[in-house]
């Protein structure tokens, strides 16, 4: 597969000069190769290299031309001589296919050459077209040029041009070569997920392909050869008419962007998942991130395993370990679980119809390490746990408050148990699924005591508004059943106790708190004839609770949960967050908010651009004193927690995630930059 003689004369570039692929005799040859003498000339010539360029050349053919720990150059001096064979000397089909098929086991060999990969891919692009091997799989198509490859455009052409509708992968093909495509990266982290899932979208839009009208101009190609020497012009036909030129067809690129889109969406946290940990494709714990309609075409027995312990454990009492949970899904078993690590457990639970309750999204506070979780029956698979109904969230709050007065004295009685979960089976909520999560939160309730202590610190630190929302909460959760027994006002009272709040408060709270009609708060007992009535207690006069308040309070539910939320905050999260009830924590003048100054350098730094390199990243952090990997965790993890997305994509680099850079970039106007 080589030339051999006195080469002729060609003017491919203008100006006349010997044809490059023939290897002259006449010319000398080193007996002795310098080792470092490696490189070669951008568009070498057999007979413009010198002796020992010619001598690693003809060593590298006679070794069966297999070696890639040398210049490219040397191989493309070979791969001129066969693209002059294959088009300018019109050989027979037969020799055409042994030298494509020589092209295509140099372009695999040469894999990490993109000169190579650009210029061998256009070759066998030609040569399959002259070979009329016009693919049947459209993303079987070698994609490494600029443009759409030829087979792929005569593909397309012949099909629309006979009337067919486009198939989702005939347009995914198209798609993905053409130069106005746009690409994220979860496209190119998870090819194989985003073209299922594109396949999945595109024939739910279109179940019977996209019908595209035909264009009126006709494909046609021209071949520069690599070494510059000739050109060839090709008019591709099928069954025997001319192919339709499909390059100034915009508006299936503009569906399949829009199709793509979606995918790239649904796949992001999949994503963002692979870029924290490159092994989670395959993974129980990648598996539950994809999306539910393609995660049946990548099977994981791991799912089935976790579906039988949760069972299991359900069938017992539902109450297991939190971080016992949370490294059964995820298989990490963090020390202090953020709300990150409970978000993504939850999420993925759900998606074999598992539910966890607290879920951090709806709940008053988050699970302590040492503290369980409930495991239920979610009734089916839920993909979307972002939103629940004002009456389940109204309705938690009750309970909550309800089994607070219940735990004031340390136990809790059987009476208190069946009133909460009679309650429970007798609140009107939109959905079943509501229900069983309703259930299960009381059972938490009940199983997991609040931290008296931690409460009343926390009041002590609330304002006297915050502090009467949650008396008027508290009695609003005892007036809720419509009655007030004397045992709940026992409750009630030690609860008030419990606080710090005065007991003798709780007969004028309750009376103001029903704005219809008298409360009966103890029966009432034979006295003393002429007994004086008690003068009102200086405490009752001084915090005497204001009826439209408690009111306006009761009617808007997302103001006690506000309320409640900073009162009922554990201790684990005032140690990650000492600051005061509804205050932000500062931050100096060199820092963000929740990160320290070394890394908000970083962050000022990587905000200079979209893209950085491995080598880049590594000087920013190690400029600063850190470690890349470090800094690239403790950097996501705030970004994560402050903007429930990470800032840093760790794919082929480092990506800065465009939305939220834009977001940072005022914060960080009057931060010192890095030197």
């Amino acid at each position: 597969m080589v030339y051999i003689g006195v080469p002729p004369k060609v003017s491919g570039r203008g100006w006349q000069e010997s044809c490059r692929a023939y290897i002259d005799p006449s010319l000398p040859v080193a007996s002795r190769v310098s080792e470092d003498l490696q490189s070669m000339p951008y568009w070498p010539g057999y007979s413009d290299i010198g002796p020992q360029h010619r001598a690693i050349y003809l060593d590298w053919l006679a070794d069966g031309r297999r070696r890639t720990d040398i210049d490219a150059g040397y191989m493309f001096l070979y791969f001129y001589g066969l693209e002059r064979r294959f088009i300018a000397d019109d050989p027979s089909d037969d020799e055409r296919q042994a030298i494509l098929d020589e092209v295509l086991r140099l372009k695999d060999l040469f894999a990490e050459s993109r000169s190579a990969q650009r210029y061998l891919g256009a070759f066998v692009a030609v040569a399959q077209v002259k070979l009329n091997a016009i693919p049947d799989d459209p993303l079987s198509v070698d994609r490494s040029g600029w443009e759409v490859p030829l087979p792929l455009a005569i593909g397309l052409g012949a099909r629309i041009g006979q009337g067919e509708a486009l198939s989702a992968d005939w347009l995914l093909a198209w798609f993905l070569c053409h130069p106005e495509s746009s690409l994220r990266t979860p496209a190119k982290r998870a090819p194989d997920e985003f073209a299922a899932l594109f396949r999945v979208l595109f024939e739910k839009r279109f179940p019977d392909g996209l019908k595209v009208t035909k264009p009126r101009k006709k494909l046609s190609a021209t071949y520069e050869a690599a070494s510059g020497e000739f050109k060839a012009d090709l008019v591709p036909e099928f069954d025997g008419s001319p192919v339709l030129d499909v390059s100034g067809l915009r508006k299936p690129i503009e569906i399949a962007q829009e199709v793509a889109d979606e995918a790239m969406e649904a796949l992001d946290g999949y994503s963002r998942l692979l870029g924290r940990d490159e092994t989670a494709a395959g993974t129980l714990r990648g598996h539950l991130m994809l999306p539910a309609a393609i995660r049946a075409q990548f099977p994981c027995p791991a799912r089935d395993d976790l579906a039988a312990w949760a069972r299991d454990r359900i069938a017992a009492d539902g109450l297991v370990p939190v971080r016992d949970v949370i490294e059964r899904v995820t298989g990490l078993r963090p020390e202090k679980p953020s709300k990150r690590d409970l978000t993504e457990t939850s999420d993925m639970l759900a998606r074999i119809g598992i539910g966890m309750a607290p879920d951090p999204r709806f709940a008053l506070r988050r699970p302590k390490p040492e503290e369980p979780v409930v495991l239920f029956d979610l009734g089916r698979d839920v993909e979307v746990l972002e939103d629940v109904s004002p009456s389940y969230s109204e309705a938690t709050l009750r309970i909550a408050l309800g089994a607070f007065v219940a735990h004031a004295d340390g136990r809790i009685v059987e009476a208190e148990r069946e009133s909460l979960i009679a309650q429970v089976r007798a609140t009107q909520l939109p959905t079943e699924e509501e229900r069983r999560r309703l259930m299960a939160n009381l059972w938490w309730f009940l199983s997991v005591p609040p931290d008296m202590s931690v409460l009343r610190k926390r009041l002590k630190e609330t304002s006297a508004e915050e502090a009467g929302a949650l008396r008027a909460a508290l009695v609003a959760a005892v007036h809720s059943d419509g009655e007030v027994s004397a045992d709940e006002v026992s409750s009630l009272e030690k609860a008030y106790r419990a606080l710090g709040l005065d007991a003798g408060l709780v007969y004028s709270d309750l009376h103001a708190g029903d704005a219809t009609a008298p409360v009966t708060v103890r029966a009432a007992r034979p006295a003393a004839s002429g007994e004086a009535i008690p003068d009102e207690p200086a405490a009752a006069r001084a915090a005497t609770l204001d009826l439209d308040r408690i009111a306006a309070i009761q009617s808007d539910t997302a103001k006690v949960s506000e309320v409640l939320g900073s009162i009922f905050t554990d201790e684990a999260e005032q140690d990650a967050h000492p600051v005061a009830s509804g205050a932000e924590e500062p931050s100096s003048p060199d820092t963000l908010t929740g990160l320290d100054a070394a890394h908000t350098r970083i962050v000022q730094k990587l905000l200079a651009q979209d893209h950085w390199s491995e080598d880049a990243f590594d000087g920013i952090c190690s400029a600063q004193g850190l470690m890349p990997a470090g800094a690239l965790e403790t950097i996501n993890e705030w970004s994560f927690e402050r903007h429930d997305e990470a800032l840093i994509d760790a794919y082929d680099g480092y990506d800065i995630e465009p939305e939220l850079a834009a977001t940072l970039r005022p914060q960080l106007e009057e931060v010192p930059c890095p030197s």
